[in-house]
């Protein structure tokens, strides 16, 4: 739908056909689609002259056949509807010649078809008319005076009607465009000549080429850019110094011919930076248009990625690409891109730019954790030490963050005999995997008693680390001492402030102590060894007793 009104003149300018590009994206899946709006032309501009009147100066001994341009008029409309045709008013001494420019422009001329006479009329009054070719047409009008002027009687005359010259687009300044001649048969100052550039130039034409007032040289002062303008039309006139003066006119036409100079473009439409790395091959993580400015082979832009990588371009339009995965992507294998968009014209030499597209694979939970080792065997001799650590087993997921944090439970053993359960005499630290027996059988001894010292593995001298009791096993001492009482096999309460403690743990151990038990108690920690049995962390001692106690005849466990 129309969300506003359409100016084309504004939109296009002159150019003969307009369009509005668009393009229209569909996700689930993603499809683009390119779509062109043609503006067509309505006559809704008239023909217009720069001023309304106009004021010429002509010597009485003109040459028949003298010509002598009037400014045009312009219409922005294009096709029919623009500029068509010229009208003069009817009068004894003038005619109209319209000159076609190759840009399509049409410039009119008064032609002297009958001599002029000051002395029988010195002004005469015309009227100009420009209509262009709609339906209805449109038109406007200017009015020509023109005074008579008397003396000198011969204007210069140029060698040849029109100069036609051919230029390299990024010419260097100072270049030739063309030498130009004309020449003027009166002598002194009535045929002495100056150049320059007619009026009827643009500002902008005016900034690109100068003229040499003297020697009738053009040569070049700005930048020639052919994606700017393919041609040039100088408009040139030559004048003597006569009083007053007469002047001739003619028309250079200059060719720009095109250069590779303008590397391609490459435009993100759009880019994911983010690609979950389970993405099926053929999944779209960018859209990108390219464009060159040349023309020709020059113009057409190639666009090509690196095989070695899990991407590929496919070509969706003439000026569109689409990246896409070729195969599945592993973030544990390789967890960030950075894939290199060549684009490249079929220039001589050809001109290319780069464009990097960093890509970042998301992870997904697609691995399973992996022990270290498939089995691990430990020799616990019996009757050791209640929470000694038997053994650290160790895993490790190559998934990242959240999706490679593994917590570590036993499992318990199948049938109906809970005696072959291992959770009733092993525990496991959820995050580090130690593995110790629980305090189902575990007594404090006078050096363990809270505010005694002892060393951390129950030997004699020196203090308690601080601040290595587990909360955790605190509270099952105590809850399981609760349990014994309501069971019957302690009374709960037994002696001031113990709760049953001191019927479970020794008489050493009560409430009071309890406030104190983070300085004073230690339980073992998150370490990787192995315990003996008389709390020395030495694995190697622990294998030695198990052997021992095999040899004396006792049982091991494992």
């Amino acid at each position: 739908m129309v969300s506003e009104r359409i100016d084309r003149e504004q939109l296009c300018g002159q150019n003969p056909r307009c369009f509005l590009h668009l393009k229209l994206a569909i996700e689930n899946p993603v499809e683009f689609y390119r779509i062109e709006v043609e503006i067509l032309d309505i006559n809704d501009n008239p023909p217009a002259f720069p001023s309304d009147e106009v004021s010429l100066r002509i010597y009485e001994l003109a040459s028949l056949g003298a010509r002598f341009p009037i400014q045009p008029a312009q219409d922005p409309d294009v096709g029919t509807n623009t500029l068509q045709t010229y009208h003069l008013s009817a009068n004894e001494n003038f005619n109209l010649n319209v000159k076609a420019r190759t840009d399509g422009g049409k410039f009119p001329e008064l032609v002297l078809e009958r001599a002029l006479d000051r002395e029988l009329r010195a002004f005469h009054h015309l009227v100009l008319t420009a209509e262009d070719g709609g339906s209805p047409p449109k038109s406007s009008k200017t009015r020509i005076t023109i005074q008579v002027l008397d003396a000198n009687d011969n204007h210069p005359v140029f060698d040849r009607p029109s100069y036609g010259a051919r230029l390299v687009e990024n010419s260097p300044l100072g270049t030739l465009v063309v030498k130009l001649n004309a020449t003027d048969v009166d002598e002194g100052p009535n045929g002495d000549i100056r150049y320059s550039l007619s009026s009827h130039n643009s500002a902008a034409l005016r900034q690109i080429f100068a003229i040499d007032e003297q020697t009738g040289e053009i040569r070049v002062q700005g930048n020639l850019d052919f994606e700017e303008a393919t041609v040039y039309e100088i408009e040139v006139e030559a004048k003597d110094m006569g009083s007053p003066t007469m002047e001739e006119h003619c028309s250079v036409v200059v060719e720009i011919t095109d250069v590779n100079d303008n590397a391609p473009e490459v435009i993100l439409t759009s880019f994911s930076s983010s690609l979950s790395e389970d993405a099926p091959p053929g999944t779209v993580v960018a859209v990108i248009h390219v464009r060159d400015k040349d023309s020709g082979d020059q113009g057409k832009v190639q666009c090509r990625v690196s095989p070695d990588l899990p991407f590929q371009l496919r070509k969706d339009y003439e000026h569109q690409y689409s990246l896409l995965t070729s195969t599945r992507l592993d973030r544990e294998y390789i967890a960030y891109y950075n894939v290199t968009i060549s684009a490249s014209d079929l220039g001589r030499p050809p001109l290319s730019r780069h464009t990097i597209l960093p890509i970042a694979l998301a992870d997904v939970n697609d691995n399973a954790p992996q022990f270290e080792q498939a089995s691990y065997e430990v020799l616990v001799a019996e009757n050791n030490a209640v929470g000694s650590v038997l053994v650290t087993v160790s895993a490790a997921d190559p998934d990242s963050e959240q999706n490679s944090r593994l917590s570590y439970t036993i499992l318990r053993a199948g049938g109906t005999d809970p005696g072959l359960d291992p959770t009733r005499y092993l525990s496991i630290h959820p995050t580090s995997g130690q593995q110790a027996q629980p305090n189902t059988d575990w007594r404090f001894s006078q050096t363990q008693r809270p505010g005694t010292s002892g060393s951390q593995n129950g030997e004699e001298g020196g203090a308690w680390p601080n601040n290595q009791f587990d909360t955790e096993m605190l509270q099952a001492m105590i809850l399981a001492s609760a349990n014994e009482a309501a069971d019957g096999n302690s009374t709960l309460g037994g002696g001031m402030g113990t709760m049953g403690l001191s019927a479970r743990y020794g008489p050493q151990f009560t409430l009071q102590h309890v406030p104190d038990y983070r300085q004073n108690v230690y339980i073992p920690g998150s370490t990787a060894t192995l315990t003996n049995a008389a709390g020395k962390r030495d694995a190697k001692s622990a294998g030695s007793s198990g052997g021992n106690k095999k040899k004396s005849g006792k049982k091991e466990k494992k």
